[in-house]
């Protein structure tokens, strides 16, 4: 199956736990698979620049919503990480994928980690960009701000939180017009879930150690959370890492610098998973 690179083409759906998945297949049948797990309150377009130069270079690509995101609604009963996980390996189950290169941007990187992390044998490479170690704990005062936060975001006025979200997620304005359109396709009930879920991602394994090829990604400008601080300390950690910084990018950095992102994506892929 192919689709015409500038676009993603007509969705396949998958219903689990109370929501209707939504995701789209790209590429030949026959060559390693790219997911693309886009971040919280953003949906499968957070990658449109890079769909077509994941195409151009020979892969095939899995890009979808995640519950309650873009297309997949309702959010159904409930939305955790490994729940997510759980709905991807679903997805791949039907794909008949048995090993795939993960690439997932905030909360998508949460879920990448999961992923390799519950299904190791499944993933040949990850990417994870704009995100944390999801098995390293914060200061105690860092964990209890992320707890409380969706408590906070549940009184927040809501058009400013969505304007907010905007704003600092992304640096030219088209990446902040498109992280504002995405976030405004959940109701407020559904950011608070989904933050939730973000809020209630990390778990201490002491002594876990990815180890699969990891790139390790975050913009220049990126200021979420602790991203950029803990950054070479994780990628210290990690045998086989490539880290980088995207230059003039905040947090959705594969959207304000795809020229940078792509660059540094491929040439891990053609190392790690290269196309025959």
């Amino acid at each position: 199956m192919t689709c015409d690179a500038r676009y993603w083409g007509k969705p396949k759906t998958l219903t689990r736990r109370g929501s209707l998945l939504h995701y789209w297949v790209c590429g030949p049948n026959d060559a390693p698979l790219v997911v693309l797990t886009h971040g919280a309150s953003m949906d499968h377009r957070l990658f449109d620049a890079q769909l077509g130069a994941l195409l151009e270079a020979g892969y095939r690509v899995l890009g979808w919503d995640v519950r309650g995101h873009g297309y997949s609604k309702p959010i159904g009963s409930a939305c955790r990480v490994p729940v997510v996980v759980e709905d991807l390996i679903a997805i791949l189950d039907r794909l008949e994928a048995s090993e795939v290169v993960v690439v997932g941007q905030s909360f998508g990187g949460y879920v990448s980690q999961e992923l390799l992390f519950r299904y190791p044998d499944r993933v040949t490479a990850i990417c994870v960009v704009g995100a944390t170690d999801l098995t390293q704990l914060p200061s105690r005062l860092e964990y209890v701000a992320l707890r409380l936060s969706p408590s906070l975001f549940r009184i927040w006025p809501d058009r400013h939180l969505r304007r907010l979200v905007a704003d600092r997620t992304a640096e030219t304005e088209s990446a902040k017009r498109y992280a504002h359109a995405a976030t405004c396709q959940l109701s407020k009930r559904e950011f608070v879930a989904v933050w939730k879920a973000v809020a209630t991602a990390l778990h201490a394994e002491p002594g876990y150690v990815i180890d699969r090829p990891l790139l390790l990604v975050h913009g220049e400008h990126d200021a979420t959370g602790t991203i950029a601080r803990d950054a070479p300390s994780w990628a210290d950690r990690v045998p086989n890492c490539r880290y980088e910084v995207i230059p003039n990018a905040g947090h959705n950095a594969n959207q304000d610098n795809p020229e940078a992102f792509n660059r540094v994506l491929l040439e891990f892929l053609d190392l790690h998973a290269p196309t025959r």
